[in-house]
């Protein structure tokens, strides 16, 4: 059996991939997060808690396991705008020490959660892996520090021989475990929030994609010898406005009539096209994202709510 560390774990994305690892026999799942974790993550996973940006506590985290598949980052969306000093510093800090950790421990692959923010002055569309190479650096610190624990990944790559993998889920949205972000707009939208808040103009274009979707790619991600030392773009394959995805949840919601929007100022660095090519990850990984926006949302109507982060 083969223990796998989970960062940031208790997150939605990091609940959909224990799932996912928890049915499968061939898996141990670690998590590592200060969060309170539900009960049936306490009960069927080993728990650790402490700051993963001091080595000490990095290194009892991953200890005994043979895999690490790393969500963690800084704070929560308010956080994340308001302190960029702050999480350029933190995450640093972060991804520095649990590399650190995974090179004295001997970890086998070190599955790297980062963010389409690395894409935020793309002009290819659908955007393929290869096309950041050509992209200027992202202007918003979300986006520089999802970018660097990408470049660090690689560097201990090429100097230490790690195997790392690089996932970057697009417009993730799934099961209620609190709000923010594109599951905020969705969970307003079904509980018929009047008005219901738009950032931007709204015609912000994004691929929503089902966390239970993501879970399945990183999950073959770390098991795939193919992915290996390889970066990968998942989403789905429908793309939409918030707008559309707004009005698509409040119709779920059973509001009657057409939203009332409410126009509030986008997050910085928020891209005005976020939609990825993901043939790589059917070729290499055979992942391809299976549940379409509407029955999606339809399920978050039926179940009372969703949480997740866009980017």
């Amino acid at each position: 059996m083969s223990r796998v560390l989970i960062t940031g774990g208790a997150g939605p994305l990091g609940a959909a991939v224990a799932r996912r690892l928890l049915s499968d026999p061939a898996y141990d799942v670690r998590i590592s997060d200060a969060r309170e974790a539900p009960r049936w993550m306490r009960e069927g996973c080993e728990m650790h808690r402490g700051d993963l940006r001091s080595s000490q506590q990095a290194l009892a985290a991953v200890k005994g396991c043979l895999h690490v598949i790393h969500l963690a980052c800084f704070g929560q969306r308010g956080e994340q705008d308001e302190a960029p000093h702050a999480l350029l510093e933190y995450e640093a800090a972060l991804h520095n020490a649990m590399l650190r950790a995974a090179l004295d421990r001997g970890v086998e692959r070190f599955v790297h959660v980062s963010s389409p923010l690395v894409f935020e002055h793309a002009t290819l569309f659908p955007t393929p892996e290869e096309h950041l190479r050509e992209c200027p650096a992202p202007s918003s610190a979300r986006g520089f520090a999802r970018l660097a624990g990408e470049r660090l990944c690689a560097a201990a790559g090429r100097e230490h021989g790690l195997q790392s993998t690089i996932c970057r889920p697009f417009g993730a949205y799934g099961p209620r475990a609190g709000a923010h972000g594109l599951s905020e707009l969705i969970d307003e939208a079904i509980g018929g929030e009047r008005p219901l808040r738009l950032p931007g103009t709204g015609e912000q274009r994004l691929t929503p994609t089902h966390v239970d979707d993501l879970a399945a790619g990183i999950v073959a991600a770390l098991g795939s010898p193919e992915a290996a030392n390889e970066d990968f773009n998942l989403g789905s394959g429908h793309e939409l406005s918030l707008m559309e995805l707004a009005a698509l949840a409040w119709e779920a919601g059973g509001a009657a009539g057409e939203p009332p929007f409410e126009h509030v100022p986008a997050r910085e660095g928020e891209p005005e096209r976020s939609c990825p090519a993901t043939a790589k990850a059917r070729e290499l990984l055979g992942w391809e994202a299976q549940i379409a926006p509407e029955d999606g949302v339809a399920s978050l109507a039926q179940t009372g709510g969703v949480i997740g982060s866009a980017l």
